[in-house]
């Protein structure tokens, strides 16, 4: 008897492009409204992705650093004590970032211990994140989906977008990226973590700013296998079937995580953020953790349930 602990969802013929598409064009609309109402919770206790830069609105004090100009003094808040101080502004000026979630066969995946697939829940951070920013005054675009555009209907043009794209082939291309700006990447990253080093490596080079959010279904990372089971590769259609699937758990597990520690390792070497999340708990916790991290104020968010 095979166990069926999960399965992949909206299951389409790799050559029935259309239906894909049709399918995906009918889940985006209930992921909008979620990442809507994801969003709203969040951004309600939340005072925005402020920072210094040029702008005419005070921001804060700061003790004056040496080669700074002169010019930028505050000589009354200094006579009140014994330091010198700077006074700040708030950044106004539009930055961009790009968001991109991995929609290939893997995503797919929901076990009976998840309460969406992967692919509606990275869907829905990506469109919640859009929300945020756009309310913010960014400028959001998705490498070879949509350009960057400032506008407060962002999310809902990013949402239109993805009906008619297709996000299945992997880590996006990003040569069209110019300048200083944030990449947000959301996927599984099941792929041996030199091959996704060797992918993101030249974007840490060039100066972007990374965060990636890794999307687990929590069989993926408790393996509660046992007895006989069938295992069924998503991108491959190959089939594996393992007469005590129990004695595989400990070699599993230690790889699994091997695999997720050396891609952390990997990502925080050169600078960027990796966030693990799995789809039993709050979509809320990656957004606030990967917002914090937008707005340069690392923090770590708490597990919780569902949201």
């Amino acid at each position: 008897m095979v166990n069926a602990v999960g399965h992949i969802v909206d299951r389409t013929p790799s050559g029935e492009v259309l239906s894909r598409a049709q399918s995906r064009a009918a889940l985006v609309p209930d992921c909008m409204v979620e990442a809507r109402r994801i969003a709203n919770t969040v951004i309600s206790g939340w005072h925005g992705r402020r920072r210094r830069g040029i702008g005419e609105n005070f921001w804060q004090f700061r003790p004056y650093s040496d080669g700074e100009s002169l010019s930028r003094i505050d000589w009354r808040r200094s006579a009140r004590d014994d330091h010198t101080y700077v006074r700040d502004r708030e950044w106004e000026a539009a930055h961009t970032i790009w968001l991109w979630a991995d929609l290939s066969p893997s995503m797919m995946y929901k076990s009976r211990f998840g309460t969406v697939s992967k692919e509606s829940r990275a869907l829905v951070l990506m469109l919640a994140l859009a929300e945020i920013l756009a309310r913010s005054g960014e400028r959001i675009g998705c490498p070879g989906v949509m350009e960057p555009v400032s506008a407060r209907n962002a999310a809902e043009r990013l949402a239109t977008a993805l009906t008619h794209s297709d996000l299945s082939a992997g880590l996006p291309a990003t040569g069209m990226i110019r300048g200083w700006s944030d990449l947000v990447l959301i996927g599984d990253f099941l792929d041996p973590a030199p091959a996704i080093m060797d992918r993101l490596g030249p974007l840490g080079r060039r100066g972007m700013r990374g965060h990636v959010i890794e999307v687990a279904d929590p069989a993926e990372e408790t393996f509660p296998y046992a007895g006989r089971t069938e295992f069924t590769d998503p991108e491959t259609g190959e089939k594996l079937t393992a007469g005590r699937a129990e004695i595989l758990a400990e070699d599993y597990r230690r790889a699994y995580f091997a695999r997720r520690e050396s891609l952390g390792e990997g990502l925080r070497h050169m600078g960027w953020t990796f966030i693990p999340h799995r789809t039993d708990h709050l979509a809320s916790e990656a957004l606030v953790s990967v917002h914090m991290h937008l707005s340069g104020m690392p923090g770590r968010a708490t597990h919780g349930g569902q949201l």
